[in-house]
Formats: structure tokens, sequence, C-alpha cells
């Protein structure tokens, strides 16, 4: 019985030998670019397209093409972002979005921006699905290795490794198409791969892949993930789907940090009676964790008018909970003014009282006027305005173009009702320019100005020194 019983202790510690080195293996595989492949691959998705042609001249019959692309889900309702030339001019209906475990859908285009080659795509699966990680293009470094994730050639969910061979090319497609600022890498960008991601090893995506140079081998571009991250905030801008916060903000990136940061709010805008303020951080707007103005407009899509959203932002150092009541479209104000001045503000140079500082400085004389007095379409823009009611010859704002009879509602950044609102935006625009000017320059301001039933602006001339 003792060899039988030896040779049935080999055989126990070959197999575990064989267990404890497949492991060994399989850790050993699980390479940094392995990591970070599974990391995003589930959210891109391969774009099947038709296009019909003009009739053949043979057989008369129009021709059907079939096109391919490949996209990435930047919300988990199903919006897509992909290359506006991967969608342009093909049939509608015939769209078709494919996930990484095969299962299609029909597509709708929801927008785009011809200029900047990117588009957003919706499509409907009855579930959430992935939302891509998106990094930064901010810190990219030439030799850094990335990979693509595309449709290549009509192969789904092709990887393809490389490097970042340079940053900020300049590319010429042809005379009326070029890209600026574009990344350059050797991973191969085959057609297909148009509209998908390049990724770095940490599995973010840090840009859109757009174009090949024919002719050469492995030279491929990219537009960087913080061009296109500005692009798309614009295309789900809540405005195109007639609703409206009021919000005006601010990315900010660097390699430690991605955030929005809030740079105003429209006078009496949906963001403004919420009580965002100037240099707010937003954290998380309803469900979706804010790091740019593109998380805050998809965080807000298809909620109704009247409804409120929850924000939370970051003010001095400490976080603050609020309600945004989202607005129409329509309640957006029709000029640029984006903050309530201050009423009870009347310094003014010179010790002036703020007609004389007017007058000496503008040479305008105002008379306020309420909000019933102003042209009827303007009415629930404005509380009302400033009506000139005399212009010095040979002054400042007659040699701009004023005229009496024009009625101002803004000043730079503020609403103006009140003669004091002038002497407020005045002194705001001097303090935030002072700094880093010279005490005999001229500040522009721009003046927003009703004249007949047309809204016009002037930019005048401010000293910033009296």
């Amino acid at each position: 019985m003792q060899p039988r019983i030896q040779i049935t202790g080999l055989c126990c510690a070959l197999l575990l030998t064989w267990l404890v080195n497949d492991g060994v293996g399989s850790e050993r595989r699980m390479t940094p670019l392995v990591n970070a492949v599974q990391r995003v691959e589930k959210s891109v998705v391969n774009i099947h397209t038709e296009k019909t042609q003009s009739k053949d001249p043979v057989f008369g019959s129009p021709k059907k093409v079939n096109g391919m692309g490949t996209g990435v889900i930047v919300d988990e309702r199903g919006y897509i972002v992909t290359n506006e030339h991967v969608i342009h001019n093909v049939d509608q209906d015939a769209i078709r979005v494919e996930l990484i475990d095969g299962t299609q859908a029909k597509a709708n285009v929801i927008s785009f921006d011809s200029r900047q080659d990117l588009a957003i795509i919706k499509v409907d699966f009855g579930r959430s699905l992935p939302v891509a990680p998106f990094g930064t293009s901010c810190d990219l470094m030439r030799g850094e290795t990335v990979f693509a994730v595309g449709n290549a050639f009509g192969y789904t969910h092709t990887i393809t490794r490389g490097i970042i061979s340079a940053l900020g090319r300049n590319v010429e497609v042809n005379e009326k198409i070029g890209y600026k600022n574009l990344i350059q890498t050797d991973a191969s960008i085959n057609p297909g791969n148009s509209g998908g991601p390049l990724v770095n090893l940490d599995g973010e995506v840090i840009g859109i892949n757009v174009a090949i140079r024919a002719g050469a081998q492995r030279i491929g571009f990219t537009i960087p993930i913080d061009d296109a991250r500005r692009t798309i905030s614009r295309l789900l801008d809540n405005e195109k789907f007639g609703t409206y916060h009021g919000l005006l903000t601010k990315d900010v990136r660097s390699p430690e940090t991605k955030k929005m940061v809030v740079s105003g709010t429209h006078s009496d805008s949906p963001a403004f009676q919420a009580g965002l303020l100037p240099g707010d951080e937003v954290l998380k707007a309803g469900k979706v964790a804010v790091s740019d103005r593109a998380d805050f407009e998809r965080a807000l899509l298809g909620i109704n008018p009247g409804k409120e959203v929850p924000v939370t932002v970051r003010r001095d150092g400490s976080e603050v909970a609020l309600q945004l009541r989202i607005g129409r479209n329509g309640e957006r104000p029709l000029t640029n003014i984006v903050a309530r001045a201050n009423n009870g503000d009347t310094s003014s140079y010179r010790g002036d009282t703020p007609q004389q500082m007017v007058w000496r400085i503008l040479g305008l004389r105002f008379r306020s006027i309420s909000q019933n007095q102003l042209p009827n379409k303007y009415q629930k823009h404005y509380k009302g305005g400033l009506q000139v009611i005399e212009v010095r010859a040979n002054g400042p704002a007659a040699a701009k173009g004023v005229k009496s009879g024009d009625v101002v509602v803004g000043l730079a950044l503020w609403e103006a009702y009140k003669i004091t609102h002038v002497t407020y935006a005045f002194n705001q625009q001097r303090k935030s320019l002072t700094a880093n000017s010279a005490a005999s320059e001229l500040a522009p301001v721009k003046c927003h100005i009703i004249r007949g039933e047309q809204i016009i602006e002037k930019t005048l001339s401010l000293p910033l020194q009296d």
C-alpha cells in the first residue's frame, strides 16, 4: 500500500502546483491595459447607418450604402456622443446602436455641431446604460500608453494600443473642413473607429477619435476630451429642449481636479432664485455627480418646467443644499445681463452724486421707467430701465451712438433700472480691472439698450481712475 500512497500524494502535489501557477498566471495577465479595457468597454457602442444615394445610372434605382462608426455613452438614459460625420446625411430611421453584448436598438439624432464634428444621438434599451469614465486632456504626456476602442472595419469593439505621438496638431481634411488642437496617436484608428474613445491606462476617456491620415500608417487623430466635453455641454444645453436655468459656469481642469464653478446667474433666473452664487462649486445636480458643465446639463435633461431639482454646492468649505426650479426657455433674458445690481450702492467718483457721475463720465442724463413702461414684449424680461433724456454733444456716449429716448436695461453684467445701478456697475467693473491695468487706460463696458422694438448693444469707455 505504501507505493500507492506515495503516488496519490504526488498527484495531489502536482494538482496544487498547477492551481497555484494558474492563479499566478492569471494575475500576471491582468495587466493595467486589461484592467483599463474592462473598465471602459461596456460604455462603448457600435453605430450602424444607411445612406440612400441617388439613382444608380445603370439600374435606375436608389442605392443603399452601409456606414459604420463608434460612440461613447455619456448618460445612462441612452445619450451617446459620436462624430457628426458618422451620422451626416444618413437615413434617420436607419441608425442602429449595438452594445457590447450584441443587443441593438434604433437611435435618433438629438443635436450636432458640424464645425466641431460631434453629435449626440439617443437610444432606448429600456434599462440604464453604463456611462463612460471621463478623464482630462490637460495633463497628457507624449509617449503615454493609450488605446482605442471601436468598430474597426465593422469588427465590433476592436482594441488597438499605441502611444500619444504628439499634442496640439492642426489637421486640414479638405478646403472646407479642418481640425485644431488634436491628439496624434499611433494606436490604429481605422474606418469605423470614428466617434469612439481614446483611453488612458486608468480606463478614462481622454479623447474622441476623429480622423486618420490617408496613405500613412499608424497616424491617427483624436479630439481632446476637455474640448469635446465643452461641445457636449452645448449639445445637451437644456434651452435646446425648451427649459431654462440661467446658470453661468466655468469648468476648472487640472491634473488634480475636475470641477464646475458658478461664474454668475441671469438676473431673476431660476438659478438666481435658487441662491446659487459666483464661486460656488457645484457638486451634484439631481442624482448626477457634477464635474463639468456637460454633467450639469445632462442632469437636468427631461425635467419639466416647474419641477425642482436638488443641487448641492461647496461654498466657503461647506456643503450647501439648494433647490433649483426649472424654468421655461421663453423666460430667458434677451441680453447677457447676469446679475442684480446692489440697490444700496451710491459710491461714485470724486464724491459726485450718481447723476453727476453719469453726466461727467458718459454725458448722459436718465430717468427711471417702470416695467410696464417698457415695450410689451420686454416686460416679462426686465424690471424696468433708464431712459436717456439728454445726450451731451460730443460726449463719450454720443460718440458711441447712444440717442435720446434709448432705454438702458443693463450695464456689463448688471441690470439697470435705477441710477444707483449705474454707479454700482461702474464701480464693480473698475474694481475687477484696475489691478492689472494702467491708470490711464479705458475699460470697455457693454451697454444693453432697448431702442424702439429692438435690443442693441453699445460699448462705452469707462476710465479706470479719476
